[in-house]
């Protein structure tokens, strides 16, 4: 289920202190909050700092605990997890605290939740009747920088939710189209993109929907940036991309948090959004 560990959108780990990592729980039921808390508590490495039941309560233990990572509820009176996790990484957005990884946690299997919580910004997106080891095991993989959502399911979600709101959202023939060169075609800054697999013959799998900023973004990868990104987004572990561009896996670690750190990505889950979005790839790639 972990994908690859990865640096952080600045290109290394968040800084954080010595000691066991330091969690909050976010959610209504108190015996799901126990229970979370006796599977983490019994970890000489993580420990329980905090736990609210529901988003409001939430935003201020974080504010004020500045935990390494957030279980955080869907589904919550007064402030649902959604609009808590928005809240949290607005506020480690402008500087007001440390970022914590969030995973969001539902007992809903619903692509639709899982895709409002990726695009919030969370980290991961898990059940609650996952594994305690499971569980446990998601929690450093986020603080290490990967995501707990499988590149799959991510290709999965992406295809079934969001480019069809995407391609509704596409602007007529006749309307202006943002100036963002097709995939095959030369990219100022880094140099020359690839013709990323899965493009069509002009270079371009899909239309773009990219602002200004995210053109510039999306210009300073380099050529090899760019193939690794198309590759990520169409499903591949770190291993396989290796093994597709025979790069060893230290190199492969390297492009990958080059390329978050470019597109101002939180992880992995984040770039594929953007691939999708720039139009590098598109459905049944």
């Amino acid at each position: 289920m972990n994908i690859d560990d990865e640096a952080t959108a600045h290109g290394q780990p968040e800084a954080r202190g010595s000691g066991p990592l330091r969690v909050v729980l976010v959610d209504d039921q108190a015996l799901v909050r126990a229970g979370f808390a006796m599977v983490i508590d019994s970890q000489p490495d993580l420990t329980v700092v905090g736990q609210a039941g529901d988003g409001a309560a939430g935003l201020d233990i974080v504010s004020r605990d500045e935990p390494d990572v957030v279980l955080m509820d869907v589904r919550m009176p007064r402030v649902d997890g959604i609009e808590t996790t928005q809240r949290i990484l607005a506020l480690a957005d402008a500087g007001t605290i440390r970022p914590p990884k969030i995973i969001v946690l539902t007992t809903f299997d619903d692509d639709d939740y899982a895709l409002r919580a990726l695009q919030a910004g969370a980290s991961g997106f898990l059940l609650k009747d996952t594994l305690p080891e499971v569980l446990l095991e998601s929690i450093r993989t986020v603080v290490d920088g990967g995501a707990v959502i499988a590149p799959t399911t991510t290709k999965r979600l992406l295809e079934t939710r969001l480019i069809p709101r995407l391609n509704a959202e596409s602007p007529s023939p006749s309307d202006p189209q943002p100036a963002v060169p097709s995939a095959g075609a030369p990219l100022t800054g880094g140099g020359a993109a690839a013709h990323p697999e899965g493009a069509d013959a002009t270079g371009q799998a899909g239309a773009s929907r990219l602002d200004a900023a995210d053109v510039r973004r999306l210009e300073s990868l380099t050529q090899r940036e760019t193939e690794v990104l198309v590759l990520i987004a169409t499903g591949l572990s770190n291993t396989e991309i290796g093994e597709r561009l025979y790069l060893a896996q230290p190199t492969v670690k390297t492009y990958v948090g080059r390329i978050l750190m470019k597109l101002e990505a939180r992880d992995r889950v984040q770039a594929v959004v953007f691939a999708y979005e720039a139009g590098l790839v598109g459905p049944g790639h």
